[in-house]
């Protein structure tokens, strides 16, 4: 592997990329930015599922961290060094540095130039998830850490007013926050019809952990039976070993035979599905996940880029993203999800309203180019001190 020496700019996350996910599609249009504005740079994220360790596409350099480690702290921790390691030879002309978690931040501090922090979400506050017997001291001491990233950042970026009021309690100046709310650029007209799509249907989109709400969903539809001509497809960007639960639920739930399961669909993929789609559902938690940090779901961005109407929980982050071009509910009641959903339904004209003004609002102001602007305008303020 060959890394030149040189570069002016670097975007390092803790991410797989490319992939399914939404983050995927977030470090595209944010790392995109960046090196045009450098004329390139070096791209520092995580490999495995058959990436290649190292690629180069014109002046931007990607390399992959590909060493397996099980335990997901340990893991971490390597990646930082991994990435403290490429950094080294770029000391004295690095300029910025864009990171999106503590194990990027660290090595950026000590690599030169200005660093970037992009709080998409908070380590001390998602572990918990992944890891249920995290020690509260650990959970301490990644707190600190993030204060620490976030204090000494030139800048901080949060794509939410929730998550932006989480970083100021975490010591970041409030001066140096600045909000890029995600977006999605919206589809084109006349995409077909996916050849595996039912006749009329629902669609989530997304991961399966529990705080993403598919088992509320699942609920929900059973209790739509009656519409017998409905399914659910469920576009999820993870394995199908990882649905292995929310299908035994469908199973039990008696919903089996009516739910269409997608996984890792190429990016591109999804427009379709969700535009053929008559609603959109985001069935969000009212879990610490989103609460304290909620970020800016990607996958309620591209639903209202579709022009197709969502019905959401009703979080404070939702708000921001929907506000009044979709249907609120409250999160964790399927009996109340399903009530949003079938009274929709049945009046499929107030949900075709409910779209194109989501799609109108999209355009208007959240599309990738508007996002891509605001962060341009981060960065001019960042070289101008």
């Amino acid at each position: 592997m060959f890394v030149s020496e040189g570069h002016r700019a670097a975007y390092v996350a803790f991410d797989r990329f490319p992939s399914a996910k939404g983050s995927a599609v977030h470090i595209r249009h944010m790392a995109a930015e960046l090196f045009d504005r450098y004329g390139g740079g070096l791209l520092c994220v995580l490999g495995g599922g058959g990436l290649p360790a190292y690629q180069r596409e014109g002046g931007v350099e990607i390399v992959r961290f590909g060493a397996v480690v099980p335990n997901l702290l340990d893991r971490a921790e390597a990646f930082s060094a991994w990435v403290a390691d490429r950094l080294a030879p770029h000391r004295d002309t690095l300029r910025l540095c864009h990171v999106r978690d503590p194990w990027g931040a660290l090595p950026a501090l000590s690599a030169g130039g200005r660093l970037v922090y992009e709080a998409n979400g908070l380590p001390s506050i998602e572990l918990p998830y992944a890891w249920p017997l995290a020690a509260p001291s650990t959970l301490a001491k990644i707190r600190d850490l993030e204060g620490e990233c976030l204090r000494r950042a030139a800048a901080v970026v949060v794509p939410s007013q929730v998550i932006e009021a989480a970083v100021t309690s975490r010591g970041a100046a409030p001066e140096r926050v600045h909000l890029v709310p995600n977006g999605a650029d919206p589809v084109r007209p006349g995409l077909p019809r996916p050849p595996a799509a039912p006749g009329r249907y629902l669609i989530y989109v997304g991961a399966l952990q529990p705080w993403q709400g598919v088992d509320v969903l699942l609920r929900a539809f059973a209790r739509l039976a009656d519409l017998t001509d409905l399914s659910l497809v469920v576009c999820s960007s993870v394995s199908p070993s990882r649905a292995r639960p929310l299908r035994r639920l469908a199973e039990r739930l008696g919903v089996e035979d009516r739910v269409t399961w997608q996984h890792t669909l190429p990016h591109d993929e999804v427009a379709a599905w969700l535009t053929h789609a008559e609603l959109s559902v985001a069935p969000l938690t009212a879990s610490p996940r989103n609460l304290d940090q909620g970020c800016s779901p990607i996958k309620v961005w591209e639903s209202m880029a579709a022009g197709t109407a969502v019905v959401a929980s009703d979080l404070p982050v939702i708000r921001e993203v929907l506000g009044e071009h979709g249907r609120l509910v409250p999160p964790d009641r399927p009996a109340e999800l399903a009530r949003a959903i079938r009274v929709l339904l049945e009046y499929p004209e107030a949900a075709r309203d409910l779209g194109r003004r989501a799609r109108q609002h999209v355009e208007e102001g959240f599309t990738w180019k508007h996002a891509r602007a605001r962060l341009a305008a981060v960065y001019d303020r960042v070289e101008g001190h």
